[in-house]
């Protein structure tokens, strides 16, 4: 099913010719608007006369985040406060918040982005659907919740936190589908276990965001819930959830085209490269009223397929994301990617789906230490048993990323359990 079959099905040409006159508007918009833009725009020597085609935003300069950071709070807002109706920010946590705004018709095509691609993922109006994203600042809980009551699903807002509460509504209110990270609807279903209802729960959907999730993680996620999960991606500073997400055929996450414009770009030419090319996507959002993007950095690495999808759907679908420029880890001198690691932890069936990467650097030298949090005790009794285990994921960690790790084992239900999203990495090489 679809919510907007007609725009989500149009031919190829008839979403560039959109986009084309989308952008032309979107430079006049924020010429016009947005101070820090006409600026950047006047130093660049575009106009929106100068936009012949899709390729000829190459010539605008790219936004990034810290873009956002220096004209805080509302500095690349394109309408006056009095039209803004809706303020979001981010944690903040590395120092000042992003902080973006929505106007109504803002809002209203947010919801419908999120409305596709909740339908796409198969949700329909005889869902009751708990949202445990946690609500406030953080863009993701309100746009589910509307998005999803949009299509005519009853949201249960739980928001995060209070998992035993969250398992006995789940169980009172016979919750269809659950929107949630990966690693908190992970913790979800390890509770019910433990507390054992598992059976008794009627999850059928996931409806996950806000973190990576490799397919190894997302399948044990499915096998401790007994439920179907997709992926959504989106982040404040371009809307929130609902830029691109999964159909059933889960081939995908289809990006919503008409309103947003995706580039992939070597992350360090910052050259566009062809079709088809892995690399930092880059976003303009083509509708956006409150806080427009114009050519916005992600950071995440992907790659963008334009074929039209088996399920009938013509926008563009990028894949999963591989991990983000400021999350590679760089250990002496190799790149390594936190997801290369998930996916192999994963592949071994006496090991927790918790895990922790810790950077130290001695003598100069970076080291990475995997800690693995065991299944279950049993393992600990037996020495011989855990040393194989150890050597068995240090060889075929070695194997993927080319690098020697340390490999420690540790007991079940010791490392740290996230309710949003999880912090696995711990880099100490700049502690004394």
């Amino acid at each position: 099913m679809m919510f907007q079959k007609d725009i989500e099905t149009m031919p190829r040409q008839k979403i560039e010719e959109l986009q084309l006159e989308r952008l032309k508007w979107l430079v006049d918009y924020c010429d016009k608007n947005v101070k820090f833009y006409h600026d950047r725009l006047e130093k660049a020597g575009v106009t929106a006369e100068k936009i012949k085609s899709l390729e000829d935003i190459k010539y605008i300069p790219y936004t990034t985040k810290e873009d956002i950071r220096d004209n805080y709070p509302f500095g690349l807002f394109g309408t006056p406060l009095k039209k803004i109706v809706r303020i979001h920010a981010s944690s903040g946590t590395t120092g000042k918040p992003t902080v973006v705004g929505y106007t109504k018709n803002d809002l209203d095509n947010w919801s419908d982005c999120v409305a596709r691609i909740v339908m796409a993922a198969g949700a329909t109006d005889e869902d009751i659907v708990q949202i445990a994203f946690g609500y406030g600042l953080f863009t993701g809980a309100l746009g589910l919740h509307y998005g999803l009551e949009k299509i005519g699903a009853a949201v249960v807002p739980t928001s995060s936190g209070n998992t035993e509460k969250q398992i006995m509504l789940m169980q009172d209110f016979q919750t269809t589908a659950l929107v949630a990270t990966p690693s908190y609807a992970q913790f979800i279903g390890e509770t019910a276990k433990e507390m054992g209802v598992i059976d008794k729960l009627n999850l059928k959907l996931g409806l996950f965001g806000s973190e990576g999730c490799t397919e190894e993680m997302r399948s044990q996620v499915e096998k401790s819930l007994n439920l179907f999960a997709t992926d959504n991606y989106g982040m404040s500073e371009l809307m929130g959830p609902g830029v691109s997400g999964e159909c059933e055929l889960r081939c995908g996450m289809h990006i919503n085209e008409d309103h947003f414009l995706a580039e992939i770009i070597d992350p360090k030419t910052q050259e566009v490269l062809p079709r088809g090319s892995q690399g930092e996507l880059v976003v303009t959002t083509l509708t956006k009223e409150g806080i427009p993007m114009l050519r916005y950095r992600t950071k995440d690495i992907t790659e963008i397929n334009y074929e039209p999808c088996k399920c009938g759907r013509t926008f563009a679908r990028m894949s999963k994301i591989k991990g983000r420029t400021d999350d590679m880890l760089k250990i002496r001198g190799v790149n390594v990617f936190p997801s290369q690691i998930e996916s192999v932890l994963m592949g071994f069936d006496q090991i927790a789906p918790h895990y922790q990467l810790v950077i130290t650097r001695e003598n100069f030298s970076d080291r990475l230490e995997v800690k693995i949090e065991l299944a279950d005790g049993s393992l600990l009794e037996n020495y011989s048993g855990l040393e194989q285990l150890r050597g068995s994921i240090h060889h075929d960690l070695k194997t993927v990323l080319g690098i020697d790790t340390k490999v420690s084992l540790v007991e079940h239900k010791s490392l740290e359990r996230f309710q949003g999203k999880a912090k696995r990495i711990v880099d100490l090489r700049n502690e004394k």
